[in-house]
């Protein structure tokens, strides 16, 4: 992606055992205003899905044109280590320690934005954080996969992970970076007609679904993935929530995404048709408009927590 404008950055994240080195990437506003206005732009904090590093939420943060975008690599993806255990707790309480030192960066509290696994995270983070100005929720995984109708695909997976945490870590990595695998898992996912689309995401894909550190975090945060979902902590999420979703999701059925958006007290909702799992690439212009008109909302907003107000907000 030598196209798009980044900067690496690091911030030091205490944990049990230290601290966590972690790698961050910031992404300037594509469009600079000459006026001050500039400034009272909230940043987005963007935490990425499942096997995934910063540059999954790459194109949304390039399509912003007048917000600056933070996207770090979590722990035990990318270039940061792992978590001296890989919980949902740990998560949460890295994020927790992560959006502190955000804020104390840019000089405000950004909005946060979850992608699939990384919704998850996001939304259980939120639920104890309310007062936070606004969350993004990109294809929640709003059911367990367990409780899925695809229960035989689901139990395959597990078998599939576990095993390659179960077998020496170099037979592990082999087989959880299978290319055929992963082409699989690629294709099963992606839902775009665009020849050129297709062969991006599968290059992506191919380049960065297997940057885990090592077969065990990596199967410690995929139980994570299957043991919780975003309709857990939905009645706590009574700060102003955006969803966005694919209406051919195969990973998360549309069904239970629209009732999890009618369990939202503060929402607003986006489905985009002909897109699935992965709106941040089949849709990552559209999804940054989106998230930038939320942002834009809730700058315009005395109190943005108030559901009276932002309900007048346009909801499709």
């Amino acid at each position: 992606m030598d196209f798009i404008d980044s900067v690496a950055t690091t911030f030091y994240i205490p944990v049990e055992a230290g601290t966590l080195t972690t790698s961050a990437w910031l992404y300037p506003p594509s469009y600079v205003e000459t006026t001050s206005a500039t400034s009272s732009h909230r940043p987005i904090l963007f935490i990425h899905g499942f096997r995934g590093d910063h540059h999954g939420m790459a194109l949304i943060a390039h399509n912003l044109r007048t917000h600056e975008a933070l996207v770090p690599d979590l722990p035990g993806f990318g270039q940061t280590p792992p978590l001296p255990t890989t919980t949902l707790d740990s998560y949460t309480k890295f994020i927790d320690e992560l959006y502190a030192q955000a804020t104390n960066r840019f000089g405000t509290e950004p909005v946060l934005a979850g992608h699939s696994f990384g919704s998850i995270l996001a939304a259980h983070w939120a639920a104890n954080n309310p007062t936070i100005p606004g969350l993004v929720l990109m294809n929640p995984i709003t059911i367990s996969p367990r409780d899925s109708a695809g229960k035989i695909a689901t139990k395959i997976t597990e078998l599939y992970y576990h095993l390659g945490r179960d077998l020496p870590t170099h037979l592990g990595r082999s087989l959880l970076s299978n290319w055929l695998i992963v082409r699989a898992m690629s294709m099963t996912m992606a839902t775009t007609n665009d020849p050129g689309l297709r062969k991006y995401i599968h290059e992506q894909h191919h380049r960065y679904f297997s940057t885990f550190s090592d077969p065990q975090t990596l199967s410690e945060a995929f139980d994570v993935s299957m043991s919780a979902s975003v309709a857990e902590v939905s009645a706590r999420l009574t700060m102003p929530v955006l969803v966005i979703a694919g209406k051919r999701d195969f990973i998360v059925p549309i069904q239970s995404t629209n009732r999890f958006i009618d369990t939202l007290p503060n929402a607003r909702a986006r489905v985009f048709n002909g897109v699935g799992h992965l709106v941040h690439y089949e849709a990552a212009e559209a999804t940054a408009r989106e998230i930038e008109d939320f942002a834009h909302d809730l700058s315009d907003t005395q109190d943005s927590h108030d559901p009276a107000h932002y309900t007048q907000l346009e909801r499709t």
